[in-house]
């Protein structure tokens, strides 16, 4: 089995496994592991096994395949490797009984509640995303998370939005909030797909009162309260 543990930046977007020997990865619909983001390649990399040893292969990708911090062409993968596709952090195993990556201990970074104190000036905050045009369920308010909180398709996302035709479906996971010691930020999984105060979002912002997200045909408005 062959299984990436898949994160953006420093969020974790989800697990993806499979049984087969090979896997590709890339920006195409037609991958085994789909990143849907404008620096990956349509066809960027592959996974396969050859005898008892797994290997990844670059594609000829326009922004190169990384393992362990190296660019490579071919190398061997072990358990626990970090790949790295521009902005994205793939941790490989191919132990199906292997547990997730271990995040850093506590003691390496604030809490939730001691960075939101911090970011506060000692006053206990939380951001909240309101609903303003074209919910896509019958909430009209949502907290966010004191880690990432995910806007996408109803069912898959956090946060749900609507698609703004027939022909332009929301992605699984659009765009990711993140706090951090110094707010909220708003980082893009498919690049220019969102809005941010009416321009197409391509990097990352950090978020102020009353800013304006608009992912397919919802419209969203960033706050920030007193718990």
């Amino acid at each position: 089995m062959i299984k990436l543990f898949v994160k953006f930046e420093s969020s974790f977007i989800k697990e993806f496994r499979s049984e087969n020997p090979g896997v590709t990865i890339g920006r195409k619909a037609d991958n085994d592991l789909v990143l849907d983001n404008a620096t990956v390649s349509g066809h960027h990399c592959k996974i396969y096994k050859a005898g008892e040893t797994f290997f990844i292969e670059d594609l000829g990708s326009t922004n190169g395949t990384f393992v362990n911090g190296k660019k490579i062409i071919k190398a061997g993968l072990k358990n626990n490797d970090a790949i790295t596709l521009v902005k994205y952090s793939l941790i490989f195993s191919s132990d199906a009984s292997a547990s997730a990556p271990k995040e850093a201990p506590a003691a390496a970074a604030p809490s939730p509640a001691e960075s939101q104190s911090k970011y506060a000036g000692g006053v206990k905050l939380r951001g909240v995303i309101e609903v303003l045009d074209n919910p896509a369920d019958a909430k009209t308010e949502y907290e966010l998370s004191p880690a990432s909180t995910y806007i996408g398709k109803p069912g898959k996302a956090n946060i749900p939005a609507k698609n703004a035709t027939i022909f332009s479906s929301v992605p699984e996971l659009a765009v990711v909030i993140t706090f951090r010691p110094d707010g909220y930020y708003l980082i893009p999984l498919k690049e220019g797909f969102a809005k941010y105060n009416g321009d197409p979002l391509k990097e990352k912002v950090l978020l102020k009162n009353d800013d304006v997200i608009e992912v397919g045909a919802t419209k969203f408005k960033f706050t920030v309260k007193k718990m």
